[in-house]
């Protein structure tokens, strides 16, 4: 049975967080694995040639251009407790289910870990690519396998988690594998009993400042704290067109970091290992005084420079140059790359 019907010339303007007027010469979007099957197929027989590329729910992604082949998204929901070992329940969770949605849903079973990532947007599925992170935590300190398709032959392939090759916003589906696989299946290792992660500074500060003490802390307590700090500080795509955080934090030698402190003293840093230590990349694009300037319809938010906004009818053109001039400005002032965490496409 067929399960997919292909939508031509269609507007990924709904399709991408940042609010980029772009289309797709066919876009396929499938409830299963067959229908992913069927999908990869139908484009290999029509046009064998042209490109195919997978997304999720849009918000890691910068059209430059219209998409000149086919765009495929997973609608592959469902959550399946899968074993239950001790203090710990393994659970297999449907890459196209929104990631918020998935975090809540935990939360309300009594499975813990996520609640450090509530309001992050996209899907499950990206999750597992892009290991999501935020106050403290990771994706994948909490994933045990992701379960793929190749895109290149329609065969199946698991990859445990070592495999998955994670790191600070880095797995082996950006490097080595990048566009080759699509996720259908993220397996979570969840703890069925609460312990807070409170090693980041900024969400301990914002309970405190709730008068929430930590001995009697609840994972709803830090989920919602969790979801109002982020709305302080990230602006809500609905409104004002991004991708939440665009610029990796950039990992320097301590070497690097002290002689910066010599003429900055103020500069702020977290400790990665005994050798490396991670600097906020809004503090450096802030410092270069980018913090709420635009060029032309695309601005660095003026709460959080780390966030490029499209202010209405930006181009991916005029998000790439606003990128290219921040890079430019941090490069030359404190010797530091920035890096993307946007895909541009």
């Amino acid at each position: 049975m067929n399960e997919i019907t292909p939508q031509y010339h269609y507007s990924l303007l709904s399709r991408n967080t940042f609010g980029i007027d772009a289309a797709a010469h066919c876009f396929i979007e499938y409830t299963s694995e067959e229908g992913l099957l069927q999908a990869i197929a139908f484009h290999r027989h029509e046009w064998p040639r042209l490109p195919l590329l997978h997304i999720g729910g849009g918000s890691n992604l910068l059209f430059m251009h219209d998409f000149p082949g086919t765009i495929l998204h997973s609608a592959i929901h469902g959550v399946q407790p899968m074993a239950q070992e001790e203090d710990m329940v393994l659970v297999r969770v449907g890459a196209g289910m929104k990631w918020d949605e998935w975090v809540e849903y935990s939360l309300s079973r009594g499975w813990y870990g996520l609640e450090n990532l509530s309001l992050i947007p996209g899907e499950v599925g990206a999750s597992a690519v892009q290991n999501i992170g935020a106050y403290g935590a990771e994706a994948a300190q909490y994933i045990e396998k992701v379960e793929c398709v190749d895109l290149t032959d329609g065969s199946l392939r698991t990859f445990d988690v070592a495999e998955c090759e994670y790191g600070y916003r880095h797995s082996v589906f950006k490097t080595k594998f990048q566009g080759r696989y699509a996720v259908t299946h993220v397996w979570f290792r969840l703890s069925l009993s609460f312990v807070p992660n409170l090693s980041y500074h900024g969400l301990t500060a914002a309970l405190e400042a709730q008068g929430k003490p930590s001995a009697s802390l609840t994972a709803q307590d830090i989920r919602q704290t969790v979801i109002s700090v982020r709305r302080q500080k990230l602006p809500d795509p609905e409104q004002l067109g991004n991708a939440g955080s665009f610029f990796m934090n950039p990992v320097v030698q301590v070497s690097l970091y002290n002689r910066l402190k010599e003429s900055h003293a103020t500069i702020p840093c977290y400790r990665v290992d005994d050798d490396n230590v991670k600097i906020p990349a809004a503090w450096l694009i802030e410092q270069c005084g980018w913090k709420g300037r635009s060029l032309g319809r695309a601005a660095v938010h003026h709460v959080q420079p780390l966030v490029l906004v499209n202010k209405g009818g930006a181009s991916g053109a005029d998000i790439r140059n606003l990128c290219s001039r921040v890079q430019a400005d941090v490069l030359e002032r404190f010797g530091i790359a920035l890096h993307p965490e946007v895909m541009m496409i």
